[in-house]
C-alpha cells in the first residue's frame, strides 16, 4: 500500500506524518512523531535563529526522522515561516544539513495558501461552490479562496500571531483599551489594502486552519465539548476572547480551557489577527479544519486526488 511522510518543522514543534491511501482517495495516518521546540524564544532582534535555535532543530530533526525498526518512506521535509523568512535562512538550513543529512525545503506563503486549500476542500468533500479557507500561522496568514479543487487566488501577509506578538509586545497582559484598539486599526489598515482580498460568499463555506484557530474553538467551547470536526468559531465568540485574553499573562492564558502553555504567549495577537481577517473577509463564523498545509502535501504525494471522493473524518 502506497505510503507518503512529510516533515512539518515549525515554531512549535517539528512533526513527522506518515499517511497512506485507504480505498481510492481516504488518507489515514500510519505514523506520527512530534519533537516540541521553542524557536521563538531563539529568535533574535532581527528573526535570526541564534546557535541554540539551530541545535534544536537539528536534534528534532534527527530523532523525528529515526528508522528505530521503522523503515520510513520518502519524506519530504520542510521548514514554516519561522525559518523561512529568518536572514540567515541559508545558513540554519546548510547547517541542519550537515548534521542530520536532511535538506528542509521552504514553501512560499503562497504555496502553503494552496495547500491549505487543497487540504481543506478535500477534508470537506468533493460538493462544488465557494470556498474560503484562512490559515494564520506564527509568521504569516495564508489566505486562499476558489470553486474547484485547486484555488483561484492565493495571499500570504506577513500578521501571523508571533509576528504581531514580538511586533506589539502582546505576550503579557494589556491593561490599556487604547493600545488594543491601536493593533486593530494596525491589522484592519493592512487588510483594507490588500487588492482583491476575499470575501466570504453567501451561499459558500469558510473553513479555518491552524493552532490559533482551534484553540480559539477549543477555548470558546469549553463546557460544550464537540468534536473538531463539528466546530464552528464566531466573530463575537472571538472577540469575547480577546478581551479576556488581553487581562492575562502567559500563565494566565495558559490557564484557560483549550489554551496551550506552547501557545499562550502569542494567544492575544492570534485571537486579534482571527477578528481582524473575519472582519476583512466578511465571514461571521468559521468551521474548524483540522488539515491544513502538511495533509495537502501528503494527499498530492499519495496521488489522493486524482478521482473524486471525501476524505473527511
Amino acid at each position: 500500500m502506497r505510503q507518503a511522510g512529510v516533515l512539518d518543522v515549525g515554531c512549535h514543534s517539528a512533526l513527522l506524518t506518515v499517511a497512506r491511501r485507504r480505498g481510492g482517495t481516504d488518507m489515514e495516518p500510519v505514523l506520527s512523531r512530534k519533537v516540541r521546540l521553542q524557536l521563538h524564544e531563539t529568535l533574535d532582534a532581527h528573526g535570526r535563529l541564534d546557535k541554540t535555535g539551530v541545535r534544536s532543530v537539528q536534534l528534532a530533526v534527527a530523532e523525528t526522522l529515526a528508522e528505530d525498526g521503522e523503515t520510513l518512506p520518502d519524506v519530504y521535509a520542510f521548514a514554516t515561516s519561522v525559518i523561512r523568512d529568518a536572514p540567515n535562512r541559508e545558513e540554519v538550513l546548510a547547517q541542519v544539513a550537515r548534521a542530520t543529512g536532511t535538506r528542509l525545503r521552504v514553501l512560499s506563503g503562497e504555496e502553503e495558501a494552496r495547500l491549505a486549500y487543497v487540504a481543506a476542500r478535500h477534508w470537506a468533500g468533493a460538493k462544488p461552490g465557494s470556498l474560503l479557507v484562512l490559515d494564520i500561522g506564527g509568521g504569516t496568514v495564508e489566505i486562499a479562496s476558489g470553486t474547484a479543487r485547486q484555488p483561484r487566488t492565493t495571499l500570504s501577509l506577513p500578521l501571523g500571531a508571533r509576528t504581531v506578538t514580538r511586533e506589539w509586545r502582546l505576550g503579557e497582559a494589556v491593561s490599556s483599551k487604547r493600545r488594543l484598539v491601536e493593533v486593530r486599526d494596525h491589522l484592519g489598515d493592512r487588510l483594507a489594502a490588500v487588492t482583491d482580498l476575499p470575501q466570504a460568499e453567501p451561499d459558500g463555506r469558510v473553513l479555518a486552519c491552524s493552532k490559533t484557530f482551534t484553540q480559539l474553538a477549543r477555548y470558546t467551547s469549553a463546557g460544550r465539548p464537540r468534536p473538531l470536526a463539528q466546530q464552528r468559531l464566531t466573530i463575537d465568540e472571538v472577540r469575547a476572547a480577546v478581551r479576556v485574553l488581553a487581562k492575562q499573562g502567559s500563565a494566565g492564558r495558559s490557564r484557560l480551557p483549550g489554551i496551550s502553555r506552547h501557545r499562550a504567549g502569542q494567544s492575544l495577537a492570534g485571537a486579534l489577527v482571527a477578528e481582524a481577517l473575519m472582519d476583512a473577509c466578511r465571514a461571521t463564523s468559521v468551521e474548524i479544519s483540522p488539515w491544513s498545509t502538511r495533509e495537502g502535501l501528503l494527499l498530492e504525494r499519495l496521488g489522493a486526488l486524482r478521482s473524486k471522493g471525501s476524505a473527511r473524518r
